[in-house]
């Protein structure tokens, strides 16, 4: 299955542990190191450095001699699959709110001590940060990041603080970690989070949650607004009332969503069959 790259940017590594990865399936869920060499077309050195790389990840499992995947790797494609149907619910509602507060909108999910942008509707403003689908932020900057952070339970929320950003930005030093988590205790009391000039000057936000049909908070949604036209008064007497009602929407019409009926059908010869 390797060495098939061509670009100059191609990363063989990478590709051959995907190909292990996709060695297992219905048929195959466990394996022995010499059976996933040959079905990944790799020395069985290789294909051992990379079985212990992916168990050390967390993607794989070994007992007894043979390898087996674990859920983990379900977080590869879920969560994108995840973010496509919240964004196809969200964004009629996103775009009804930055139509009512003529303010900027966004909703982001946490990735280690960051949040990542899933969603976004703006409006053209000048300001401080460029901000679109992909972006990352430090979690405890911003209001999403507040929100999502609070949802956590104390063991994950430790833990989680405790991995180092990946957005490139300067350590936040604005609070020390007891205000921290003295602050997102009162986010998870009244439900919403304000981050007034934290992640960059001139840039203030307030983010509710968004849950999914178990009531866990699985995304944040904030609206965005230049501080020299927004005082805080009016962000949380004028725009978060609007922002709950929107997220609150959003929240009942994804629980619908993931409680549809849902059957898998295959194809066969004498037509289409419940699989």
């Amino acid at each position: 299955m390797a060495g098939r790259g061509s670009g100059p940017d191609f990363v063989e590594a990478l590709a051959r542990g995907l190909d292990v990865l996709a060695c297992f399936g219905a048929e195959r869920p466990a394996m022995s190191l010499s059976d996933v060499a040959a079905a990944a077309g790799l020395a069985r050195p290789t294909a051992r450095r990379l079985l212990l790389t992916l168990e050390e990840l967390g993607f794989v499992r070994s007992s007894g001699g043979l390898f087996q995947l674990t859920p983990k790797v379900l977080t590869l494609g879920m969560a994108y699959v995840g973010a496509l149907g919240l964004w196809d619910i969200a964004r009629p509602h996103m775009e009804g709110l930055v139509a009512r507060t003529g303010e900027s909108s966004s909703m982001a999910q946490l990735d280690g001590s960051d949040v990542v942008y899933v969603a976004r509707v703006s409006v053209p403003k000048l300001i401080a940060l460029r901000v679109e689908i992909g972006t990352r932020f430090p979690a405890v900057q911003t209001s999403q990041g507040k929100v999502l952070l609070a949802a956590l339970p104390a063991v994950e929320l430790e833990a989680t603080l405790a991995v180092p950003s990946r957005a490139g930005l300067p350590a936040y030093i604005g609070r020390s970690p007891e205000q921290l988590r003295d602050e997102l205790t009162e986010v998870r009391a009244r439900g919403w989070a304000l981050a007034d000039e934290e992640l960059a000057p001139g840039v203030r936000s307030v983010a509710v949650p968004v849950r999914d049909a178990t009531g866990t908070v699985r995304a944040a949604m904030n609206v965005t607004v230049h501080a020299a036209e927004t005082s805080v008064d009016r962000l949380l007497g004028e725009h978060l009332p609007l922002l709950l009602r929107t997220a609150g929407d959003v929240s009942a019409e994804w629980a619908l969503w993931q409680s549809r009926p849902h059957v898998e059908v295959r194809r066969d010869p004498g037509g289409i069959v419940p699989a």
